[in-house]
């Protein structure tokens, strides 16, 4: 399949780059120009456990794209809000042009049937395919797109001036992935500036520090989910963070516990993210963890890496390791909802 070259005409680009500065110079609401907040295009919310998504390639080194649309299909079965491919524990790098618009038709056809939001992964190592990649998102009916920063950029004009590109691409919601060194005030900055960009995850620096600056400067518009396996699901809860982007292998659990949190059922919920904790601690020792977990829980057929991935190889599973994560999760069984 061919990346498809941008559908709307021009001048829809130039709307959006004129509302951008609207909004900076006279605050308007980010809701007035697109819809109902926290809610993408389709009516799904943006607002929850979002895991990143594993990429499951066959013995022969190719995607696996039917073992990825199961992926979604079981973050489905397990309750969980969305579903987000491809980023950084998705390998996104080592995937080809074809082998990302594969999975992403794929995906988004499948999700249009499920409950779960998609955000698709737009990043790219230049501008000019990132914003191709947005635009086939838009077409595909994604509800959200995500990108990360150029690699080992830090100059905040050239960011604003990368994420533009990209926010004028597509009219859908824009995630920004933060990390490394992008501070506070090039965020907003950005949020200023890019009418879609209303998301941020935000891995840069302490992001538990961070998210008062980030919710007061945007009047709260600005809604911040975390990554980091959700270490710290509980803290984020109580600050009023609207998501987390864990990993998918045990994503039921998370979903479980947020559920119960936002029921009012604060307890109950502790007691499950106890459970996720667990499993935080055992795939963080292994590369290929987070993919065997998936392998035993009927996901995935196989559970290797593709070469190049980065990821230490020093770490990968041995076969104590394996019995270690197969007996750990039959003692999750009673949460696990997939």
């Amino acid at each position: 399949m061919q990346i498809i070259e941008h559908r709307y005409h021009p001048r829809r680009r130039d709307l959006l780059r004129t509302l951008g500065v609207a909004c900076a110079g006279l605050a308007i609401p980010r809701r007035s120009l697109l819809g109902a907040p926290g809610k993408s295009a389709n009516n799904k919310r943006l607002w929850g456990i979002f895991p990143i998504a594993q990429t499951p390639f066959t013995e022969s080194n190719k995607l696996d794209v039917d073992s990825l649309v199961e992926e979604l299909r079981f973050i489905d079965r397990g309750g969980v809000h969305g579903f987000v491919w491809p980023q950084l524990a998705s390998e996104w790098d080592t995937l080809s042009q074809s082998e990302r618009m594969e999975g992403a038709e794929a995906l988004a056809s499948a999700a249009k049937k499920l409950r779960p939001a998609l955000v698709l992964g737009v990043q790219a190592p230049n501008v000019s395919t990132a914003v191709k990649y947005a635009t086939e998102a838009t077409r595909l009916g994604a509800d959200a797109i995500i990108s990360l920063p150029p690699a080992g950029e830090k100059d905040p004009n050239a960011l604003l001036a990368y994420y533009k590109e990209v926010g004028a691409a597509s009219e859908l919601p824009l995630f920004v992935q933060a990390v490394g060194q992008m501070s506070v005030d090039a965020i907003l900055q950005m949020y200023r500036e890019i009418p879609t960009l209303r998301y941020v995850k935000d891995e840069a620096g302490q992001p538990l520090a961070r998210i008062q600056r980030l919710r007061e400067k945007s009047n709260d518009e600005l809604k911040i989910f975390t990554g980091g396996h959700g270490k710290t699901l509980i803290d984020e809860m109580i600050r009023g963070f609207s998501g987390s982007m864990p990993a998918a292998s045990f994503a039921d659990i998370y979903a479980t516990a947020w559920d119960q949190w936002h029921a009012g059922k604060k307890k109950e919920a502790v007691t499950t993210f106890g459970y996720a904790a667990l499993l935080i601690n055992e795939i963080s020792a292994y590369a290929d963890g987070m993919k065997y977990i998936l392998h035993l829980r009927g996901v995935f057929k196989t559970y290797g890496l593709r070469a190049g991935a980065n990821s230490d190889r020093r770490f990968l599973l041995d076969e104590p390791g394996k019995k270690i994560l197969r007996e750990t999760l039959d003692l999750m069984k009673p949460v696990l909802r997939a």
